[in-house]
C-alpha cells in the first residue's frame, strides 16, 4: 500500500473533494466546506481509510506555489507600490494587535507562555490560499482592494518569515532555557532581511529580464506542452531557490516570480494555461487542512475552540475595518 502512497493520496483526495464541494455547491455553502469535509473523511481523525497526510501537505505547497505565481502575473509593482501606506501599516499593527491578543487569550487558557506565543503568532497571519481564492471568485483582484489586500498579504508574509527567525530564541527564554543574546536575535534577523533583500533584488532586476525572454523563447517553439512545462518549471524552481538558498517562503519565491514574469506579452496566456493545474492543487491545499482537523476538539474543548475563533473572526476583521 504504501509504494502507491502519492496515487492513493491523489485518487482519494480528488475524488472526495468533487464529491463533497459538488453537494456543498448544490446546499448554497461554498465548495471550500466541501473540500475541507474531503480532509476531515480522509484524514487520521476519521475511522476508516486514511491518506497519506505527509504527501497531502507537500502536495497543498505546490498549490500555494501555483496560486502565489499566478497572482504576481495579475499585480504588478506599480499596483502594490499604489497603496503601501495603507498596506503596510495596517498590516503590521493588525499583525501584532491579533498576536498580543492571542497569546492572551492563550495565557488565559492556562497556556505556557511559550505555546501562549506560538499561539498569537500563528492567529496573526492569515490563510494566503483562502483569502486569495475569496478575491479571485469575487472578480476583486484588480481592484483597489484587492491591491491592498495582496500588498497586505506580502506584508504579512515578511513578518511570520522573521517570526520563524525570532520564536525560537522567545520560547528558550521564556521556558527557562538557555539566556538568549539580544545581539544574536538581531544579527539572525539581520542576516534574514538581507537575504530576502537580495532575492527581491535579484528577481526584480535579473528576473525581471531573463524570465520574459525566456518565456519568448519557449512560446517561439509552438509548442502548448513546452510552454506549460516551462511555466510549472520557473515557478516552482524560484520557490524552491527562494526557500532553499535564501530563507524566504515558497508563496514569496513563487509570488515574486510571477510579478518579475508580469507585462511581458506571453504573461496572459501564461496565467490562462496553468489555471486548470493551479485549481487543482489549490482544492488539495484544502484537503490537507481538514485532514490535520480532529472534529472531536469541538466537543473536548468547546469554549476554547469559541474563543480562538472570536480572535480571528471578530479581532482581526475589526482592526482591519478600522481606518
Amino acid at each position: 500500500m504504501e509504494e502507491n502512497g502519492l496515487i492513493t493520496t491523489l485518487v482519494a483526495a480528488i475524488v472526495l473533494a468533487f464529491v463533497l464541494g459538488f453537494i456543498a455547491q448544490r446546499l448554497k455553502l461554498s465548495p471550500l466546506v466541501g473540500y475541507l469535509l474531503a480532509g476531515v473523511a480522509a484524514g487520521p481523525h476519521s475511522p476508516g481509510f486514511t491518506a497519506d497526510i505527509h504527501l497531502a501537505l507537500q502536495l497543498s505547497e505546490v498549490g500555494v506555489i501555483l496560486l502565489m505565481f499566478g497572482v504576481g502575473l495579475k499585480i504588478s509593482i506599480d499596483d502594490i507600490w499604489s497603496v503601501r501606506w495603507v498596506s503596510v501599516p495596517g498590516s503590521l499593527f493588525q499583525t501584532i494587535f491579533v498576536a498580543v491578543l492571542g497569546a492572551g487569550v492563550g495565557l488565559a487558557l492556562h497556556m505556557p507562555v511559550a505555546e501562549a506565543i506560538i499561539l498569537g503568532t500563528s492567529l496573526s497571519v492569515a490563510s494566503t490560499v483562502v483569502f486569495l481564492r475569496a478575491l479571485d471568485d469575487r472578480r476583486l483582484m484588480k481592484t483597489e482592494a484587492g491591491r491592498i489586500s495582496v500588498s497586505w498579504l506580502l506584508v504579512e508574509d515578511f513578518v511570520i518569515i522573521l517570526a520563524i527567525v525570532v520564536l525560537p530564541s522567545l520560547v528558550t527564554a521564556t521556558s527557562g532555557g538557555s539566556e538568549v543574546s539580544l545581539t544574536s536575535v538581531l544579527l539572525a534577523v539581520g542576516a534574514t532581511l538581507g537575504k530576502i533583500a537580495v532575492f527581491v533584488a535579484l528577481m526584480l532586476i535579473i528576473g525581471g529580464r531573463f524570465f520574459p525572454w525566456l518565456i519568448v523563447q519557449i512560446a517561439h517553439t509552438k509548442s502548448r506542452e513546452l510552454l506549460s512545462l516551462g511555466t510549472l518549471a520557473l515557478a516552482l524552481g524560484v520557490a524552491y531557490a527562494a526557500y532553499f538558498w535564501f530563507g524566504a517562503s515558497f508563496a514569496l519565491g513563487a509570488f515574486l516570480g510571477g510579478l518579475a514574469l508580469n507585462g511581458s506579452k506571453f504573461s496572459h496566456k501564461v496565467a490562462e494555461d496553468s489555471l486548470p493545474l493551479r485549481d487543482t492543487f489549490a482544492v488539495l491545499f484544502f484537503v490537507a487542512v481538514g485532514m490535520l482537523f480532529d472534529p472531536t476538539v469541538l466537543v473536548r474543548q468547546p469554549l476554547e475552540v469559541a474563543a480562538l475563533v472570536a480572535v480571528v473572526v471578530i479581532g482581526k476583521a475589526l482592526l482591519a475595518w478600522l481606518p
